[in-house]
């Protein structure tokens, strides 16, 4: 499998550097109403989400339910419980709004589209990835949240979960049904417009990311950060061989098939960039370390496409059921 530059990659680095050049317009109480645009663009994403979910592809994979155990496990138990181990490190190695990043990103869900496409690039099992990466996304937005808090708690710190829950039903549940209950009418309009609809979820995550790195720098949170990328990116290399290394010795004592490894190991050790900076946008609305928070998402949102696209490219000249599971 080839890997081509993603412009929705360069947009990120392109929205962090306009955030740095003009942070006032894009930062609480700015020319842009962040506080306000940003909800309708989460709204937004999630009701064409819901018009371009199809249940019909979900069902033709429902029957694999060892599978599925693995895979939601992984994204909803193996990843937080990576994320409370993170929390045990000294500040010194990982200050705590980082800290708060990686729990976070242990806590979304999977993604959609590359679990999906780099499944079918491997010869996997594509109707096991459809269903368990859609699953992810419907799960997360309940589970997100309370594994978010429950880790957090577990710090004593804590988080009010009343207000974030209503923002959650508000303007992510309800888009998602308002979305599949318009589906009858729309379903055509967006299989004929899907890379529409790609740059419009795209473009508005690049907003959010845009005011969230505004917000931080008008407050002055990246003062003295200098070293926090290289560290995000050592961690997030770290986590994502641990994860991968379990999530494939599970499958393989699990009795998995190849093309049963392929989607389980691709579903369960990737997380949605495209789930998370919304829902992190309603969950630490007014944070004004969400630039921060949202680090480590945004570094381990590449590094899986990378290492996912190299492996997809060597399991796809495979033969029979060999996977060599190093990349």
């Amino acid at each position: 499998m080839r890997l081509k530059l993603d412009w929705f990659l360069i947009g990120m680095v392109v929205a962090v550097a306009l955030a740095w050049v003009f942070p006032a317009a894009g930062a609480h109480g700015g020319a842009l109403h962040p506080e306000l645009v940003n909800k309708i663009g989460v709204a937004l994403i999630f009701f064409l989400n819901g018009v371009s979910l199809s249940f019909v592809a979900m069902k033709a994979g429902a029957s694999r339910w060892p599978v599925h155990i693995v895979v939601q496990a992984t994204t909803f138990v193996i990843f937080p419980l990576a994320g409370l181990l993170l929390m045990t490190l000294p500040e010194r190695w990982l200050a705590p709004e980082l800290v708060i990043g990686f729990v976070y990103l242990c806590a979304v869900p999977s993604t959609v589209s590359s679990s999906v496409v780099m499944t079918a690039a491997a010869r996997g099992n594509v109707p096991v990835a459809v269903f368990n990466a859609t699953l992810s996304s419907v799960i997360g937005i309940v589970a997100t949240p309370l594994l978010l808090s429950w880790c957090l708690h577990t710090d004593g710190a804590g988080m009010p979960m009343g207000g974030v829950v209503l923002d959650l039903v508000m303007w992510m549940l309800l888009p998602l049904v308002a979305g599949q209950l318009c589906r009858p009418w729309l379903k055509d309009w967006a299989w004929n417009n899907k890379k529409l609809i790609n740059r419009v979820d795209r473009s508005t995550i690049l907003f959010i990311i845009y005011t969230s790195f505004c917000d931080s720098i008008m407050r002055g949170v990246w003062s003295g950060r200098a070293g926090a990328v290289v560290t995000v990116v050592i961690v997030s290399v770290a986590l994502f061989y641990a994860v991968f290394y379990t999530v494939s010795a599970i499958s393989k004592a699990a009795g998995f098939g190849a093309a049963d490894r392929i989607a389980t190991i691709f579903c369960g050790s990737k997380k949605s960039i495209a789930a998370g900076v919304p829902m992190a946008q309603l969950i630490f609305a007014g944070d004004p370390r969400l630039g921060l928070i949202l680090l480590p998402l945004m570094i381990y949102h590449p590094l899986q496409l990378v290492i996912c696209g190299v492996l997809a490219g060597r399991w796809e000249r495979r033969k029979g059921e060999d996977l060599r599971e190093t990349a």
